[in-house]
């Protein structure tokens, strides 16, 4: 049985082998895009793992000789003394589960390996930021260290600096976390590289059946027996130095739909600090000032990739000392006015054909269209302000942490406020009507999650301070207790006490537009029907007559 496959334009391996993330990455591939050297692991091998309960067997075997081969293809060694080859282990089932399951990244940073990156690349802050986050993702993930417990561990001396207090506060800091794992985790961090991925392998595969993946996969109607894949790439260092960075993009506006690139950039640090909301990112038009180049390449790029997909696209890439690597693309799905945007655009501009687009937007789409709205009650009427991420009115009684959220929700709905979320807040999510977070963007935990569950939210608000121990929310010198009640406007980002006068905006052009051709392919009157009505209708007759064969190409 072949468990592991390379990360090449050759293989020919399906989405429910790969899993999404490394099959979009051999369509990147395909297409010529950069894409870190890597191989994947496949969900037929989590499967295997999650029923015997160990690796199955030949496992080690080809895992051996995938590194090897990685090392080869890369010329550094995994763990090695010189040169040493560091990776990223992410995981990736064949649907998308936004932050469900484990990821290690930095790994093979050894105690000998991080000296080794020190000397090759003359910076030692930059090699021990490096050691520091393998370390603290290694004992969260692997070794079961709570995040809390590892909250002692400043991560604030990782800001470029060259200076000795800088780089010793980042010793000291991994030092503290050697020993809270140590401590607490009952156990070491291995300093056998090879061992150090198998650990983490098992960990990714095991993180499909956590409470909150398990729980996504029901709210989603995910099957529970698809499992994972597992992608090991060369690691690339978005905080390598002042011309290295991380972000997310969309080819669309993912709120709106309209044609422009939309996401966020972090300059100097890793991918997990912009998707976990704990930084504060900038808009992805910063690139364009502070790096042209990469602007460049990542908009043709995006072009590609929506000339290829024939949709729009989720893209997240990093950048390391000028050059652009894309590490994972998603084509769609867009939701409400952005949904309906998008496909009547598409079809404008021939990429899609007409009934493809009717068959693009669901029913549930244009229930989300008509995007309620806060009416505006005067001055100081706003408890404090964020950034629209996720669009609609939410209504609902404060609630500070994931658990109280789940309480309250029993005697009515709530809005769960936090610093910011994680995957450990995902019952939380499910349970409340909308989120709003003090930290983090449009590409946020909490953001992308509170998109895919069709719920208002939030983020960034930057005046907010969540107190979850007492149970408070402040801003703008207003303490509010757990249980007041509040709204939310997921487009405006406004948060403000009490229920206020919601309004709902009129349908846009689009809209029109794809319920006339709805009606073109019925044959019918709109009188008396209502808009989900008159697009099912079309739907059925596309399929029944066969029209509905054609879809976006997946490889």
């Amino acid at each position: 049985m072949t468990w592991i496959h390379p990360l090449s334009a050759e293989v020919e391996e399906s989405v429910d082998v790969l899993g999404a993330k490394a099959h979009g990455l051999v369509v990147l591939r395909r297409l010529g895009l950069p894409v870190p050297p890597g191989f994947v692991i496949s969900t037929e091998a989590c499967r295997a793992f999650l029923r015997a309960g160990r690796l199955p067997s030949g496992f080690g075997a080809q895992l051996a000789a995938a590194v090897a081969g990685l090392e080869a293809v890369t010329h550094r060694r995994l763990g090695g003394a010189e040169r040493p080859l560091v990776v990223s282990v992410r995981s990736g089932a064949s649907v998308s589960m936004p932050g469900m399951m484990s990821t290690v990244l930095d790994l093979g940073l050894t105690t000998g390996a991080t000296t080794a990156l020190a000397d090759e690349t003359g910076d030692l802050r930059f090699a021990l930021d490096s050691r520091l986050r393998f370390l603290t993702g290694f004992a969260s993930e692997v070794l079961g260290v709570g995040p809390a417990t590892l909250a002692g561990a400043d991560h604030a001396p990782a800001r470029r600096s060259t200076s000795v207090s800088t780089t010793s506060r980042l010793t000291e800091a991994i030092h503290e976390v050697e020993r809270l794992i140590a401590e607490r985790g009952g156990d070491t961090v291995c300093e056998d590289a090879a061992q150090q991925l198998e650990s983490a392998v098992t960990a990714v595969f095991s993180s499909w059946n956590t409470p909150r993946a398990t729980a996504y996969r029901e709210l989603h109607g995910i099957p529970h027996d698809l499992g994972t894949a597992v992608t090991v790439q060369l690691m690339v260092f978005g905080n390598r130095d002042q011309h290295s960075g991380t972000g997310v993009a969309f080819s669309r506006d993912p709120s709106t739909g309209e044609h422009v690139p939309f996401g966020e950039v972090l300059f100097g640090r890793q991918g997990d600090d912009v998707v976990s909301g704990t930084s504060l990112t900038g808009p992805l038009s910063e690139l364009a000032d502070r790096e042209p180049a990469m602007w460049t390449r990542l908009l043709s790029a995006l072009t590609r990739l929506e000339e290829h997909y024939r949709d729009a696209c989720y893209v997240e890439f990093t950048f390391e000392a000028g050059e652009l690597w894309v590490l994972q693309v998603r084509p769609g799905p867009f939701a409400g006015r952005a949904a309906v945007r998008v496909a009547v655009d598409l079809a404008d501009a021939g990429a899609i054909g007409r009934d493809e687009a009717l068959l693009r937007v669901s029913p549930h789409h244009l229930a989300q269209l008509r995007t309620p709205r806060i009416v505006a009650t005067g001055p100081g009427a706003v408890f404090v302000r964020g950034l629209g991420a996720s669009p609609g009115v939410a209504v609902g009684r404060v609630a500070t942490t994931a658990d109280s959220a789940v309480r309250l929700a029993a005697r009515g709905p709530v809005v769960l406020v936090r610093p910011e979320t994680s995957p450990l807040d995902m019952h939380g999510l499910a349970a409340a009507s909308g989120v709003v977070t003090a930290r983090g963007g449009p590409a946020s935990h909490a953001a992308v999650v509170a998109r895919s569950l069709g719920k208002p939210a939030v983020v960034g608000a930057a005046g907010l301070t969540v107190d979850p121990v007492g149970g408070t929310v402040r801003a703008g010198g207003r303490t509010l207790p757990e249980g007041t009640l509040v709204a939310l406007d997921g487009t405006s980002g406004e948060v403000v006490v009490g229920e206020p006068r919601v309004t709902t905006s009129s349908a846009d052009p689009q809209l029109h537009r794809l319920l006339a051709w709805a009606d073109g392919i019925t044959a019918d009157e709109p009188t008396g029907r209502t808009e989900p009505e008159r697009l099912t209708a079309a739907q059925a007759v596309l399929r029944r007559t066969g029209r509905a064969a054609a879809g976006r190409p997946h490889a």
